[in-house]
């Protein structure tokens, strides 16, 4: 595996030159079919969920991809799925770097990035020329400069476009990095969203004549009230699936660390816990009514394991690639292989 080696250099330069270079070695190493040299291959171990059959039980994150710029490359390494995005309407920059700190003394991950994306036209193109046939996720979001009460607008106007090249869309509503999304995940506005996006998906079903499933994705930074109203919620207007979780605004992890008054999420080893009690809280309060996906520090299979014992049915990867490289996916996938999903 070439990462341990080329680790040391990455993380010499600053994360977000760090993170694009590392992509564009990849779509190298793809073209030039040298993938496996990253990663071992990965076997199947099939997983239902969401009306899919899941390869194996192991994808990525979105964030990582935000504009489905890399599909092809990042499905080579093994993935079960692939979810790109966040993606608004409009292209926007996002928030002034620098807005991406490796905290490496904790194996964590703050970002304020803040959405930056080339808007969704532009995604669709690269998914459209992309070879992938596997299952694709597309993450939406809304621009930072529409007004929190017109939101809707924004994730409607997203949901339209990415309908017919989704396996699944992701709702984002819990990034922490554009200014007062995370109002979304209350009550009334929650289940006001929620009703407008579920007629709008009914709408599309038949309009395309498929349907594609819709899952939310939710903060690590919910109290148990508001787990279970937001369970509640989701159950009630019949989302298909559920993402714990997004990053954390909680520094108690890395507290003393010269980076913890950086604004943004913070993720990767110090969020495992918050996010492993919210899905094991959220699977109380869903009682199976629908599937979580699995998501916040897993830097191991053993990590991976104990989001599924938690109650997780598929999990996601994104800041323990950073730290562990492209081969914890198959470490993961072979941790999870014959376990119990969900």
């Amino acid at each position: 595996m070439l990462y341990p080696l080329l680790r040391p250099l990455l993380f010499r330069t600053d994360a977000e030159s760090a993170h694009e270079t590392t992509l564009s070695l990849l779509d190298t190493a793809y073209r030039l079919q040298l993938t496996g040299l990253l990663s071992r291959k990965v076997g199947r171990n099939p997983v239902k969920a969401m009306g899919l059959t899941f390869p194996n039980p192991v994808g990525l994150a979105a964030g990582l991809d935000k504009n489905g710029d890399h599909i092809d490359a990042l499905a080579a390494l093994g993935f079960g799925f692939i979810e790109i995005g966040t993606v608004t309407p409009r292209p926007q920059d996002g928030n002034p770097k620098p807005r991406l700190f490796r905290v490496p003394e904790h194996e964590g991950i703050i970002n304020r990035m803040g959405f930056n994306n080339k808007g969704v036209d532009a995604l669709l193109e690269n998914v459209r020329n992309s070879r992938f046939q596997g299952i694709l996720g597309i993450n939406i979001g809304k621009n930072a400069s529409t007004p929190i009460e017109n939101a809707k607008d924004d994730y409607l106007t997203c949901l339209d476009k990415v309908y017919e090249c989704a396996s699944y869309v992701t709702v984002n509503i819990s990034s922490p990095n554009t200014k007062n999304l995370r109002q979304l995940q209350q009550s009334d506005e929650l289940g006001e969203l929620l009703a407008a996006l579920k007629n709008r998906q009914s709408r599309l079903a038949d309009q395309h004549g498929r349907y594609v499933p819709l899952a939310v994705k939710i903060a690590p930074d919910l109290d148990a009230e508001q787990t279970q109203e937001i369970a509640r919620l989701l159950t009630e207007h019949q989302l298909d699936a559920v993402i714990a979780t997004n990053t954390t605004l909680s520094r108690s992890e890395i507290a003393g660390h010269p980076l913890q008054g950086e604004a943004g999420g913070l993720s990767g080893a110090p969020v495992r816990e918050r996010s492993t009690q919210l899905i094991r809280n959220l699977a109380r309060a869903l009682d199976g009514a629908l599937p979580i996906i699995g998501v916040g520090g897993i830097l191991s299979g053993a990590d991976a394991q104990e989001k599924i014992d938690a109650g997780a049915t598929l999990v996601q990867l994104y800041s323990g690639l950073i730290y562990r490289g492209p081969g914890l996916i198959n470490e993961c996938a072979e941790a999870l292989r014959g376990k119990r999903h969900g």
